[in-house]
């Protein structure tokens, strides 16, 4: 389980099948610091998040599981909210 803040929402004009009106975002994992780290990824998006929320995602064959119909072609899924996090002290959470 990874955390990331939703950067804004993925549009695609074709999907793969078993992803029809699954939502899909873009993503930035951050460091201890909170600032962006690595590369942003998209996660389909099993709850209502939105740009700014800090979310918690799965990745793999986890997140093909957390889709509405199971093992589809996804690399990552948004699982829920993440109201606060700590990291060697320092507060990481939404704003």
């Amino acid at each position: 389980m990874y955390l990331a803040r939703v950067l804004g929402r993925v549009v695609a004009t074709r999907r793969y099948p078993g992803l029809e009106g699954v939502a899909l975002q873009w993503l930035q994992p951050p460091d201890e610091a909170g600032a962006p780290r690595g590369k942003a990824l998209v996660a389909c998006a099993t709850i209502s998040s939105g740009p700014g929320d800090l979310v918690h995602f799965v990745d793999g064959r986890e997140g093909a599981l957390a889709c509405p119909r199971t093992f589809v072609a996804v690399e990552a899924a948004i699982l829920g909210f993440v109201e606060e996090a700590v990291a060697r002290g320092r507060r990481i959470g939404a704003d």
